[in-house]
C-alpha cells in the first residue's frame, strides 16, 4: 500500500457499491489496516447507531478471512462500536483495497452489550447459496465466528 492514500472499493453483485479514500495504517501482508472518514453523504441512522460526517473508521481487512471489521468513532473520538462486513478476502494493491460484500453484517456496541446480526434476509435473497455454495458457507461461518468472539471475548483480541 502507498504511504499517502489508497482507494477502498466495496463491490456488491459485480458492481462497485461505494469507493472512498483511506490512509494506510499498517499492512503485514495478511492484515491491512486503513483509516477513513465516513464516506457516504449525510447521516445514516440505523436505529442502534448513527454514522455521520466526521466519524472515523479504522478498518481491518484480511487477505485470508471472509470479513472486515471497522472500528467506528465519532468526531469527538468516542467509540461508537464495531461494524463487521462479511466479505470475500481482501485484494490489496498499491492503489486499491477491494472487498466483495456478501450481504451479512454484524454490529457490536462500544460496551459489547449489544451484538446484532444484520441483513440475513438480504443474504438469503441474494441467491449466493445456490450460485456459490462454498462462498455462502464461508460467509455463514465468518458471521458465526465474529458473533461468538464478540459475545465471549470481544473484538479487541482480533484487532490486536
Amino acid at each position: 500500500m502507498s504511504a499517502r492514500s489508497i482507494e477502498v472499493r466495496l463491490v456488491k453483485a459485480g458492481a462497485t457499491k461505494i469507493r472512498y479514500p483511506a490512509v494506510p495504517v499498517s499492512d503485514d501482508g495478511v492484515h491491512a489496516v486503513v483509516r477513513a472518514l465516513w464516506a457516504a453523504p449525510g447521516v445514516r441512522d440505523f436505529g442502534f447507531v448513527r454514522f455521520e460526517p466526521g466519524d472515523v473508521f479504522t478498518e481491518h481487512y484480511w487477505r485470508d478471512r471472509w470479513y472486515a471489521v471497522k472500528e467506528v468513532r465519532g468526531a469527538d473520538g468516542a467509540l461508537k462500536g464495531w461494524y463487521c462486513d462479511i466479505t470475500r478476502p481482501a485484494v490489496v494493491t498499491d492503489t486499491t483495497l477491494t472487498v466483495e460484500d456478501l450481504d451479512l453484517d454484524l454490529w457490536v456496541s462500544a460496551d459489547g452489550s449489544s451484538v446484532l446480526r444484520l441483513d440475513e434476509d438480504e443474504f438469503a435473497a441474494s441467491g449466493l447459496a445456490e450460485r456459490d455454495p462454498e462462498a455462502a458457507g464461508h460467509a455463514v461461518r465468518a458471521l458465526d465466528e465474529l458473533d461468538l468472539l464478540a459475545r465471549t471475548r470481544g473484538l479487541g483480541e482480533l484487532l490486536g
